[in-house]
């Protein structure tokens, strides 16, 4: 069997090196489909997030992003999310800063979200396409976070199977994020993976970058604490 099963069947069971832990491993909801209590806008503006009829409603203007109100080390996170406009561009970000950068978004490990049509609306200045891996849950650090990718594509990690569906269906991903490495579920099925983030403590953040996305059954497993200390966890931010 794979170390990475292994190490995740530890911790699911609550033994990491034969000692039990007091910790009950159960999902809990980060969006309650009423309001946005648990979360903290960024760089983004009042009109940008909303709620209706149970969704996490973006606008996608201004660019930026929201935090949770606290910080999380290792977890399994489960987020569906669907793109309402043909080439709409998002993502969440995991251990991250929440600083804006002059960029606007700040700092941590990117889990891509892009609707299918975004390869074709930003075509390289030769005509080619941008490879269509990237929109399907593409893996990387970013605002100076690092990792080493699985699957490379340059420092990024692709994933090996297109699995993403296009405007206004939903997607399903699940994200394993232990010790620096994530590993992603597209739909139901593991196809991306990176390892030895720079930061394994962060806030988690949802992207607003253009177009209207929403999101829905956002729920989150906390896992055991690991190897996050001072130097590769994010300073501390006020909630109010």
């Amino acid at each position: 069997m794979p170390r990475f099963k292994i190490l995740f069947l530890q911790l699911i069971l609550g033994c990491v090196g034969g000692v039990a832990q007091a910790q009950e491993l159960v999902f809990r909801d980060l969006f309650n489909g009423r309001d946005l209590s648990g979360w903290v806008d960024v760089n983004t503006s009042d009109k940008t997030w909303s709620v209706r009829d149970g969704l996490l409603v973006c606008t996608g203007q201004p660019i930026g992003v929201m935090r949770t109100e606290r910080q999380y080390e290792n977890f399994i996170i489960e987020v569906e999310w669907r793109h309402m406009e043909p080439g709409g561009n998002s993502g969440m970000f995991l251990w991250c800063d929440a600083v804006p950068q002059a960029s606007r978004l700040p700092m941590g490990m990117e889990v891509q979200m892009l609707e299918l049509d975004w390869v074709n609306q930003h075509r390289k200045a030769d005509g080619s396409l941008p490879p269509i891996a990237y929109v399907h849950g593409e893996l990387f650090g970013a605002g100076g976070m690092t990792a080493v990718p699985e699957n490379p594509r340059g420092k990024r990690s692709k994933s090996l199977e297109n699995r993403c569906l296009g405007v206004g269906q939903w997607n399903r991903y699940v994200v394993v994020a232990v010790d620096g490495c994530v590993k992603l579920s597209v739909n139901g099925k593991f196809v991306n993976g990176i390892r030895d983030a720079s930061f394994r403590k962060g806030y988690i953040c949802l992207e607003s970058e253009g177009k209207e996305i929403h999101f829905r059954k956002i729920r989150i497993m906390e896992l055991p604490a690991g190897m996050a200390n001072e130097s590769n966890t994010v300073p501390l931010l006020p909630n109010s």
